[in-house]
């Protein structure tokens, strides 16, 4: 399994050998065995902790309120800070910050979605080691330096990732398709931000964000891994130990309602074009979650058993993969479907993509293909955390959106007792076809 710290960053080859020799996969009976256990530090930073034995391993996650609808007007804002984390801090530099973690076999890593900013690190337990990985990733979290040289390399890393996402159709149509769903709402801007914001940047922003939204009120702490729970309990209480209290940022805004259907066509010199279609769908804890996420799996979650892949590629052949799906958020996220087809043929597949979504809302699903759909659910799903890492993944998720602690445990049955019924009230809830969005990105 190869694991990464950065793109930029050398291979940790100690690790990775390591890692290679212990991994193992769970079982779905050692899972079902596991239990989340919660508290919260003395700082009042929420934990989620997991023990397990079968890795001499532990994987990290210190969470933050501090993705991208955070940005406020700075969009790319919180990109770039969480870029800016292991580029210096304490006494180390860049270099020295992966050389301590290198030596100790450890992956370190920091990201920026649209709700969160996430810090991860993946470490073996023995005592020697992981303290020495645990006070590093302490040292970065507490103590990021944020220096003018650091900010301005990544800066124009940024920059030119922005300029080359401008090359792409597929991104292009991702960043009018959220535009044209949310607006002025904080998810509508791209996680990068955009060119006329992120090069008005200064290090004084990103140190300002960061001391704005890397608090110990802010956080959360997941830990998943070979520890007693003293272990975990001085493990958590260490990493956030020096960070200032804080206070949790305001609620974000509601999603404000679609009032119209809207099309737009971008140009663009390519051979293939980008066709998507949705609205605003689902949060985490909405009530129709587990209908409308059965649904989908029929509709075009369920990849080549899916109707859109039928109607679109098997019978008619006009795109490599059709497909759809819905993106839970804190707030609403969008439902999209969403296909790519030769140029010559956009309207045809377009029109066969909206007629396949019009029929399925009308007329929602059977039983033979939900029973069929619910054993391909439930039959899957251990897989889907069958290394800590991706556990520690799901757990964060719970974490952040406060889910209930036994909701890995009790999702087959959740599944199992969707009815055709639920889905079909479900999706004409929340799939209103007089209010669909569509972008297309290609050469017309």
């Amino acid at each position: 399994m190869q694991l990464t710290r950065r793109a930029d960053r050398k291979k940790s080859m100690l690790g990775l050998r390591l890692i290679n020799v212990f991994l193992v996969i769970f079982s779905s009976s050692a899972f079902s065995a596991a239990t989340i256990e919660h508290w919260q530090t003395a700082k009042g930073s929420r934990v989620y902790f997991v023990p397990t034995d079968s890795l001499p391993m532990a994987d990290i996650q210190v969470v933050f309120d501090a993705g991208s609808a955070r940005d406020g007007s700075q969009f790319g804002l919180s990109a770039l800070t969480a870029g800016m984390l292991d580029t210096g801090a304490g006494d180390w530099n860049a270099e020295e910050i992966a050389q301590r973690f290198e030596n100790v076999g450890a992956n370190f890593g920091a990201s920026s979605s649209i709700d969160v900013a996430t810090v991860t690190l993946r470490t073996l337990t023995d005592k020697p080691l992981f303290d020495k990985a645990i006070d590093t990733m302490r040292v970065i979290l507490s103590n990021p330096r944020f220096a003018e040289n650091d900010f301005q390399r990544e800066k124009n890393r940024t920059l030119s990732a922005l300029k080359q996402r401008e090359e792409s159709p597929g991104e292009l149509a991702n960043m009018l398709f959220y535009n044209a769903v949310y607006g002025e709402h904080p998810y509508a801007h791209p996680n990068l931000g955009l060119l006329n914001t992120v090069e008005k940047f200064t290090a004084d922003d990103t140190k300002n964000f960061y001391k704005t939204y890397f608090t110990a009120s802010n956080a959360i702490v997941v830990i998943i891994g070979n520890l007693s729970k003293a272990d975990a309990e001085k493990t958590a209480n260490d990493l956030v130990s020096d960070l200032p209290q804080g206070e949790k940022p305001a609620p974000l805004p509601n999603v404000l309602a679609l009032t119209k259907a809207t099309t737009q066509t971008l140009d663009f010199p390519s051979t293939q074009t980008h066709v998507l279609v949705g609205l605003t769908g689902t949060y985490r804890k909405d009530p129709d979650y587990f209908p409308l996420y059965v649904g989908n799996h029929i509709l075009g979650g369920g990849s080549l058993v899916s109707k859109l892949f039928d109607e679109v590629r098997e019978k008619r052949g006009l795109a490599y993969s059709a497909s759809s799906a819905f993106m839970p958020l804190l707030k609403e996220g969008v439902f999209v479907a969403s296909l790519q087809t030769r140029n010559d043929q956009t309207a045809q597949a377009l029109n066969v993509l909206n007629q396949t979504l019009a029929d399925f809302v009308k007329n929602g699903v059977t039983e033979t293909e939900l029973t069929a759909t619910k054993n391909n659910i439930v039959g899957g799903f251990p897989m889907k955390f069958d290394t800590n890492k991706e556990l520690a993944n799901y757990v964060s998720m719970i974490g952040f959106y406060q889910m209930p602690l036994d909701y890995l445990d009790t999702f087959q049955q959740n599944i199992q007792n969707v009815t055709k019924e639920q889905i079909a009230e479900a999706f004409k809830r929340r799939v209103d076809l007089n209010l669909l969005q569509t972008v297309t990105v290609g050469k017309k």
